[in-house]
């Protein structure tokens, strides 16, 4: 009998994590050929949506082979950093990270995309600083198209704005991204805080960061777990939190933790936003929510 439909996708979508090109292809394909043939129903939605994958990941290769760059995927979800050149990028993922990044008062400091982790609430997240942005870059100027393809492959967008900096240089930005056709979940991160007002007019949720000021950089990394659409549930014996895209169920959870357990759980024990009381027990198929520490129950 095959695994809850959910908890399938759940698992395909984490065996894809990181997979680009021919590799992304193979893994699809073998995915396809585990996959039940139903003709309806959730599992026939489940291999309709991989043959759509495998479309796509052959179409991008196309339009990107010619001008790629590769950023290898680590952590629960890879957000860019995206902004025009100068735009406080390369000190905002410094002081989020152990990296470090050449930064300057001068356009174009960073030229190559730049990977960093850090721990959110124990979930390790994958910044991705893209190098400066310009006018043209659909048309190549600054090497745009590779760094738009960077950008089409990552989970969310942080755009990089610095306070005091005319808004025509992120409205300049946002528009060769739409242009690009590539449409993720967003937020401006107003940066050096400190040194000016953030800006008004605009339609994405504004998060002040400054990198001296590390309430800022406490705010601007709940802001950026909100863009991740994750949910994050920790583990009563302790270790790092699970982090699932939801909806998250009490088997999803086991699942993740090992198959066989996903298997045999019969519920678990709660304490959290989605319990009653502290400690409720609740059945397999409960859904938890962002936050919640599970104690899973192996029969």
């Amino acid at each position: 009998m095959p695994m809850p439909h959910r908890t399938q996708m759940q698992l395909i979508k984490r065996r894809l994590v990181g997979k680009e090109g021919s590799e992304r292809t193979r893994e699809l394909r073998a995915i396809l050929g585990e996959l039940p043939n139903y003709k309806n129903g959730p599992y026939a939605d489940i291999r309709k949506w991989v043959n759509s994958q495998i479309v796509e990941t052959r179409a991008r290769g196309r339009v990107l082979s010619r001008d790629s760059i590769a950023v290898r995927r680590e952590g629960a979800a890879q957000i860019a950093l995206v902004g025009a050149p100068n735009a406080g990028k390369s000190s905002l993922l410094q002081a989020l990270s152990s990296i470090q990044i050449k930064t300057g008062d001068y356009a174009f400091t960073t030229t190559r995309p730049v990977p960093a982790l850090t721990r959110i609430e124990g979930v390790l997240v994958q910044f991705v600083e893209i190098p400066g942005l310009i006018e043209g870059a659909n048309e190549d100027r600054g090497g745009g198209r590779a760094l738009l393809g960077v950008l089409r492959g990552a989970d969310a967008i942080v755009y990089c704005h610095a306070c005091g900096s005319p808004l025509d240089e992120l409205e300049t930005v946002r528009a060769e991204v739409t242009t690009a056709g590539i449409d993720k979940p967003s937020i401006l991160a107003a940066t050096k805080a400190d040194e000016a007002e953030p800006p008004a007019h605009t339609d994405l949720d504004v998060v002040p960061v400054s990198v001296l000021d590390d309430e800022s950089l406490d705010r601007f990394r709940d802001a950026v777990w909100q863009l991740t659409g994750l949910v994050r549930v920790y583990l009563r014996d302790g270790g790092d939190p699970v982090a699932l895209h939801p909806p998250v169920t009490v088997e999803d959870v086991a699942h993740s933790i090992h198959h066989e357990l996903g298997e045999r759980t019969t519920g678990a024990r709660v304490w959290g936003p989605s319990a009653r009381f502290p400690g409720q027990r609740v059945g397999r198929t409960h859904e938890l929510a962002d936050g919640d520490s599970v104690e899973v129950l192996d029969r």
